[in-house]
């Protein structure tokens, strides 16, 4: 039972926080999303600084996953960097939300040390797997492969905000196209 209390406790506060970031996570209101009381919350998550560490560490841990499981599908690396906009798609498609950690990211003055920890993480898994895709499909060489992840991960999620912010998912994927036909993934 408490596993279950605490997974649903996790998912409530993933889809608060992507809706209204870190600052948007109340234990009030979350319990009464999961339908339990506030002092359960505490149980699992003694402090918010907690609740949002133990969240965003899962988003980043699920991202991980998540991409894996494109590269093992795929089996070719350019198909795979071509899917991973699509990662960040998902969060448009569910209600208009923005990716947790990019959300976070940019309430970073606030957040507890232990929250910024994490989101770093996000951002360290995402340039990571972005660069080993472009080194192993040629896109660049090592030495530049990091650069070009960077780029392409902040180019995703700054099309991601500015689709959020007028709730229009095709503009997101005209964005997409538009850095695709640029070359920022390569030929």
């Amino acid at each position: 039972m408490a596993t279950n209390s605490r997974e649903s406790i996790l998912a409530a506060a993933r889809q608060t926080a992507q809706l209204h970031g870190y600052a948007g996570l109340n234990f009030r209101d979350l319990a009464n999303d999961v339908g339990i009381k506030s002092a359960s919350i505490h149980y699992h998550f003694p402090t918010k600084a907690d609740l949002g560490a133990a969240v965003a560490r899962r988003y980043w841990e699920d991202t991980a996953r998540s991409l894996e499981g494109v590269a093992a599908a795929s089996g070719d690396p350019k198909r795979s960097l071509h899917e991973f906009p699509n990662e960040f798609r998902k969060s448009l498609a569910n209600g208009n939300r923005l990716c947790l950690c990019s959300f976070m990211a940019a309430e970073y003055d606030d957040l507890p040390d232990a929250v910024k920890t994490e989101v770093q993480a996000f951002t360290d898994v995402n340039i990571a797997w972005l660069r080993r895709m472009l080194v192993d499909a040629g896109v660049v060489p090592a030495s530049k492969g990091e650069a070009r992840a960077r780029a392409i991960f902040a180019a995703v999620a700054g099309a991601q905000l500015v689709a959020r912010s007028r709730a229009d998912i095709t503009l997101y994927d005209t964005m997409i196209d538009s850095y695709r036909e640029a070359g920022l993934w390569g030929g």
